[in-house]
C-alpha cells in the first residue's frame, strides 16, 4: 500500500512540477495569448443582414423578413404555407406567436413520442452570425429544450435583426459566460455520410424556415 501511495506522490509532484502553479499560471497564459484573428466584423447594419438572410437560402432555408408588428401575420403565413398543422411550442414563447387556427402542444415536458407526432415546432432564438449563416439557440424559456429542436421535422424559428453579429467572435463576446448548453444551426440537418449521398433530417429537422425580425435596435 505505501509503495503504491509513494508511486501516486511521485506522478502527482511531476504534475505539479510541470504545471507551475496550476490554474493560476494556465490562466495568465490564456490571457498573454496573441489574438490576431478577426474579432469583429466592419458590414454596415444592412449588408450584416443581407449576408445572414444570404447565408441560410444557401443552406435552403426558407426566410421571410417581417417588422415587430407583422410578425403575428409572418407567423401564420409561414405556419400556413407548410401544410402542417400540429406544433410544439417551448413554454415561454410569446403569446402572440400561438396564432390561431393551429394544434398547439406546450412543452410542459412532453414525452419523445408525443413531440414526434407533431409536425413542426416554433422557437425564439438567441443569435445569428451572419458570416457563417448559423442560428444559435441558448435554450432559454421561449427557445425551448433542445428535443424539440431535433425531433420535428420543421422548425420554424424567429430572429431578430438586432440579434445578428457578423462573426463568431462577436457572438461569444455577447455571452456573459458560456452557455450551459448551445446548438448551433446552419441550414435544414443533412449528410453525406453515406456513398457521398446527401440525405436531409439525420440529426435534425428538414425543414427550416426563418423570420427575421426588424426590430427597432436595427
Amino acid at each position: 500500500m505505501s509503495s503504491s501511495i509513494g508511486s501516486r506522490e511521485a506522478i502527482l509532484g511531476k504534475i505539479r512540477h510541470a504545471t507551475g502553479n496550476g490554474a493560476a499560471d494556465i490562466a495568465g497564459s490564456y490571457a498573454a495569448l496573441e489574438r490576431k484573428y478577426v474579432r469583429a466584423g466592419g458590414l454596415a447594419v444592412e449588408e450584416r443582414l443581407a449576408l445572414m438572410v444570404e447565408r441560410l437560402r444557401e443552406y435552403d432555408a426558407e426566410v421571410l423578413e417581417a417588422s415587430p408588428d407583422s410578425l403575428p401575420d409572418a407567423i401564420r403565413a409561414m405556419l400556413d404555407a407548410s401544410g402542417r398543422r400540429v406544433f410544439v411550442a417551448p413554454a415561454g414563447l410569446p403569446a402572440e406567436w400561438l396564432v390561431e387556427g393551429f394544434d398547439w402542444k406546450i412543452d410542459h415536458e412532453l414525452t419523445t413520442s408525443e413531440i414526434e407526432k407533431t409536425d413542426g415546432v416554433v422557437t425564439a432564438s438567441f443569435c445569428g452570425i451572419a458570416d457563417s449563416g448559423t442560428i444559435v439557440l441558448h435554450h432559454s424559456a421561449a427557445e425551448g429544450r433542445r428535443v424539440i429542436s431535433l425531433l420535428p421535422d420543421w422548425h420554424l424559428c424567429v430572429l431578430k435583426a438586432s440579434d445578428v453579429v457578423e462573426t463568431l467572435p462577436e457572438y461569444f463576446a455577447r455571452c456573459a459566460e458560456p452557455p450551459e448548453l448551445a446548438t448551433y444551426i446552419s441550414g435544414p440537418s443533412a449528410t453525406a455520410d453515406i456513398e457521398m449521398t446527401r440525405i436531409k433530417g439525420v440529426h435534425g429537422p428538414r425543414f427550416l424556415n426563418v423570420i427575421v425580425v426588424r426590430d427597432e435596435a436595427t
